[in-house]
């Protein structure tokens, strides 16, 4: 049976696997800084034989770890950064571990452990049977940031691959279609001239009433734009003291849309809306652009592979203990909840989802480096049941989840999907050809453009 070596590995090893994932649940790191994540997995990886690269593309944390010889090159992505301020104990309720910490809000240590299984069993079936292809694992920091990925990319570590797969915890299995949004961000930060607000006001240049001024221009701007643009900003910097004219301030922007021209289009009519504040109250303006990522490009020939794959992997199914535990959760989130069976249909009662949703296509709005990877080689993404069903995104409720055995049953199914996905395209070459003809008509043959720029240094 096809897989079946893939499955025996990843559960030989499922005890070390569920050791790293809790790991990264208990020592969370954020973007640029996962350092202890990056060793763990890289030590894996090297005890299961692979060559390992740290600081792949040029960016400390990153891994890059490769076996095999040969096409198909197959990218498996993992992820490695946690979220500020979700620190969290195995509770259901809200109770953080460390008031104020990172936490597993996104459950990237089952993400970057699942790809890490899945690395792991196709490379031990492959060996056992003799198959030929190559097989690379990438741990990809600061995807919270939306820049890791791209500026692997503009290092040239994805360069080579001939596709490439992820998966996301979530709520639900399955495979969703759809659109996502690239994205740009960037601060502004304007310099004035400081004098006494109540005293001398007119010898002042305020660097606020610039930021101020710049918000006003950006919010009228929305009625000019299309109507998948979504312009987000804060005020970072405000000032001291209101009987001190500021000499300086500073607000932080992301710009989404569906493509990445709509983006690139945004952010310099936004440059337009701080050059014309500054103009205006006579301060000056300096533009430090953070970096940018595209939009996600699902392949749909293997979106119907992971389809049939997430079929035909074996899943753990739920304890009584773990569906009374999610219940609990599920109650902080009633809305949350009643919508998320709605949407999808499901019975009244369901805890935990179980089976694998039918393929849809919905837009949404958020943003994920994993587009950069699928804009140089085809892809595709899944998702795995891993959280309560009422568990909203980027919640205390997905941490008290990630380090819990849900999110470990479901980082492992997809350790076998992953397994399993790989196989098939070995086994039959077809599917990777047509892959890529789709990928072709896709991008109409444009080539990827890294939206770092090279000045632009790692954070």
């Amino acid at each position: 049976m096809l897989g079946k070596i893939a499955y025996d590995k990843i559960e030989s090893v499922r005890v070390k696997l569920e050791q790293i994932a809790k790991d990264m649940w208990e020592n969370p790191e954020g973007p640029y800084r996962e350092f202890k994540a990056s060793e763990w997995i890289s030590q894996m990886l090297m005890d299961e034989g692979f060559q390992v690269e740290v600081g792949a593309g040029g960016v400390p944390t990153a891994i890059k770890a490769t076996w095999g010889k040969g096409h198909p090159v197959c990218g498996i992505l993992g992820e490695l950064d946690a979220l500020p301020g979700l620190s969290q104990k195995l509770v259901t309720h809200k109770e953080p571990a460390v008031e104020g910490a990172y936490g597993q809000a996104c459950g990237h240590n089952l993400l970057g452990v699942g790809a890490l299984g899945g690395a792991i069993g196709l490379k031990a079936e492959m060996e056992a049977n003799g198959l030929e292809g190559t097989v690379v694992y990438y741990g990809c920091p600061a995807e919270e940031v939306l820049t890791g990925k791209p500026f692997m990319a503009r290092g040239g570590a994805f360069d080579g691959l001939d596709l490439c797969v992820d998966y996301h915890p979530g709520t639900t299995t399955g495979v969703r279609l759809g659109r996502n949004t690239a994205l740009n961000s960037a601060n502004f930060h304007f310099k004035g001239v400081t004098a006494h607000a109540g005293g001398d006001p007119h010898n002042g240049r305020s660097a606020l009433d610039a930021v101020e001024l710049m918000n006003v221009a950006a919010n009228y701007l929305r009625e000019h734009v299309t109507s998948d643009v979504r312009i987000h900003y804060t005020i970072t910097d405000g000032g001291e003291a209101p009987n001190i004219v500021p000499d300086r301030a500073s607000s932080k922007y992301f710009m989404r849309a569906f493509t990445r021209e709509a983006v690139v289009d945004v952010y310099n009519r936004l440059i337009n809306c701080a050059k014309g504040a500054a103009l205006m109250t006579d301060t000056e303006v300096e533009v430090d652009f953070l970096g940018g990522c595209y939009n996600r490009m699902q392949n749909m020939e293997f979106a119907t592979l992971l389809d049939a794959c997430l079929r035909e992997a074996p899943q753990d199914p739920w304890t009584d203990e773990e569906k009374k535990y999610a219940a609990e959760i599920n109650q902080t989130k009633k809305e949350a909840y009643e919508r998320i069976l709605a949407l999808h249909d499901l019975p009244g009662g369901t805890q935990l989802h179980e089976g694998v949703l039918p393929i849809a296509s919905r837009d949404t709005f958020g943003s994920s480096d994993v587009g950069d990877v699928q804009h140089i080689v085809p892809g595709a993404s899944f998702g795995t049941a891993s959280f309560a069903i009422g568990a909203p995104g980027h919640s205390w409720q997905i941490s008290a989840c990630s380090g819990h055995s849900i999110g470990m049953k479901g980082m492992i199914y997809a350790a076998k999907t992953i397994a399993l996905f790989g196989l098939k395209i070995i086994e039959d070459p077809d599917i990777l050809k047509a892959a890529q003809e789709e990928f072709i008509k896709s991008t109409g043959g444009k080539p990827y453009v890294c939206p770092i720029p090279p000045e632009l240094p790692v954070p």
